[in-house]
């Protein structure tokens, strides 16, 4: 009736509208308020002149332009080269500008108002053909080749270019502190109208860089001018301005002479690549309704190696944490936890937490069972969850909290109560948690309460992934958004804690693409 109305002259003034979005309140006229009033002025002028067309069009060549406009704006931005090449007049009317912002904003999520940048002589149409669509493939979550250490690398449409932004853990040991962002390289439009790769390493600004995209799902960067990378202070200011970002903190401050090592030799490594990396395409965990919690990305404390990025999936009745970002020991792309979501555990009280060697009798007894069982069972198919059903000694075989999410109350459909908790009484929502006595926390700050336990292993090995090797320890689980694991043989404790932020054209297309994923990432590293 709105559109109606104003068709007839007797609509809302553009003042009625912006009290209108402003809540019934005059407010001063800003920017957006012009564009949005441009914008509907503009939709509705168009349908105003489709009534006036032809009473009965054959055909689209018979509809008025402007509505021919409306139609196109909706089509695929890959479809409407082959729409030019219906007729002249279909090619005339994909050169309006209307159409190609649309599709910038449909199809890349852009908010900028693209037409200051018409102003400047870079129009919508080339910003799509010549940028956004050529680098669509490298949008997403990537991880560079850098040896054992890995990384994670995120390519968005920003504003008015495509930026790779490296995401970097907080600084050890605050776990639950957001990511640090760096970016190493844009594209952008230039001054003759073509997309430009730019480098942005380093402290001197942006310089000459380059993009080629070796096979599927993988790219390489190069920079042109490594010697915007150099400091005058030589490589000893390289090192301290890389350790203050990377540690938040200088070399006299880290009295322990092993992590020293580690630190130099992290920086003598990743600094020879000078941006110059070839990325493979990884992906987010698809989520099934029967995951103990949403799978996705965490960061964690790993000792002296600082803090690490891992991604925790689910796999019928087991959960796996794989590296993004690794270390000399157990490198990126390597398993770090695998958690056996059959066999729950009970903690005892408070008092008993306390004791290494009481921790140790619980969860070296499901060890030892596992080890007589042989081999676990083939992984349930995608779609069924773990049943919480375990097999235990008296004090293993309840889980500490309730169901999984998604699972009812007593187990799997059909299950007694009884019969999904082994006989025993439902164990409370939660319940007290400490860590014993001698067991090392980066972090004294963790959650004095868990949700569940479940029996885990986690890799180890020695320097340059030598002898690796799976120990016994526990999976706890704190909430939502955290959770931890006890090692039991080098009595340390890492602690979990979710990535917030928001990471688009990362999600894996199935479960099969995904498992496929995590293999080849095995194989980068081993």
């Amino acid at each position: 009736m709105a559109v109606c109305a104003r068709l007839c002259g007797v609509g809302q003034s553009r003042r009625c509208r912006r009290r209108q979005r402003h809540g019934g309140q005059d407010q001063p006229v800003s920017d957006s308020d012009v564009d949005m009033d441009d914008e509907e002025d503009e939709r509705i002028g168009l349908l105003g002149r489709a009534i006036t067309g032809p009473p009965n069009p054959q055909s689209l060549l018979d509809l008025p332009p402007e509505l021919l406009v409306e139609i196109f704006s909706l089509l695929p931005g890959t479809a409407l080269p082959t729409v030019a090449l219906v007729c002249k007049q279909f090619k005339q009317i994909l050169n309006t500008e209307t159409i190609w912002r649309r599709r910038c904003a449909a199809e890349f999520g852009v908010n900028e108002d693209l037409r200051k940048m018409e102003v400047g002589g870079v129009s919508s149409r080339d910003f799509y053909v010549k940028l956004l669509h050529p680098y669509k493939s490298v949008l997403g979550l990537w991880q560079p080749d850098i040896g054992p250490y890995g990384g994670l690398l995120n390519v968005v449409v920003e504003g008015l270019f495509v930026v790779g932004w490296m995401y970097l853990p907080p600084h050890d040991p605050r776990v639950e502190d957001p990511m640090r962002r760096r970016p190493l390289f844009r594209i952008t439009m230039s001054e003759d109208r073509k997309a430009s790769v730019e480098c942005m390493y380093g402290h001197k600004g942006p310089h000459k860089g380059d993009i080629q995209t070796v096979k599927k799902d993988e790219f390489s960067t190069k920079c042109n001018q490594t010697d915007h990378h150099r400091m005058p202070g030589g490589r000893q200011e390289e090192f301290r301005t890389w350790l203050e970002e990377e540690w938040g903190r200088t070399l006299e401050d880290i009295f322990h002479e092993h992590t020293q090592e580690l630190i130099l030799m992290k920086f003598i490594y990743t600094s020879q690549y000078d941006n110059c990396l070839t990325y493979r395409r990884i992906y987010l965990p698809p989520l099934l309704p029967t995951d103990l919690l949403r799978p996705g990305l965490f960061k964690g404390t790993y000792g002296s190696h600082g803090l690490e990025i891992v991604m925790l999936s689910f796999h019928g009745a087991s959960a796996r944490a794989t590296k993004l970002t690794g270390d000399p020991n157990v490198p990126a792309g390597q398993l770090t936890l695998e958690v056996d979501l059959s066999r729950p555990v009970v903690l005892p009280d408070l008092e008993r937490q306390r004791s290494i060697e009481e921790l140790s009798r619980l969860v070296l007894g499901v060890h030892a069972e596992v080890q007589r069982e042989g081999p676990a069972p083939a992984a349930c198919p995608a779609g069924e969850g773990p049943l919480g059903v375990t097999g235990g000694n008296g004090a293993v075989g309840v889980a500490s909290g309730g169901p999984p999410e998604g699972v009812p109350e007593g187990g799997a459909a059909g299950e007694s109560s009884s019969e999904a908790s082994g006989g025993a009484e439902a164990p409370p929502e939660s319940q007290p948690f400490i860590l014993p006595l001698g067991v090392m926390a980066r972090n004294e700050v963790y959650p004095r309460t868990c949700k569940k336990c479940f029996y885990g292993t986690g890799q180890i090995a020695g320097h340059g992934f030598t002898s690796p090797e799976r120990t016994p320890g526990l999976f706890v689980l704190f909430d939502k958004d955290r959770f931890g694991f006890i090692w039991l043989e080098l009595k340390s404790f890492s602690m979990y804690s979710r990535l917030t932020d928001r990471l688009g054209h990362a999600h894996s297309p199935d479960m099969e693409c995904f498992e496929a994923m995590l293999r080849n990432m095995q194989s980068w590293t081993s």
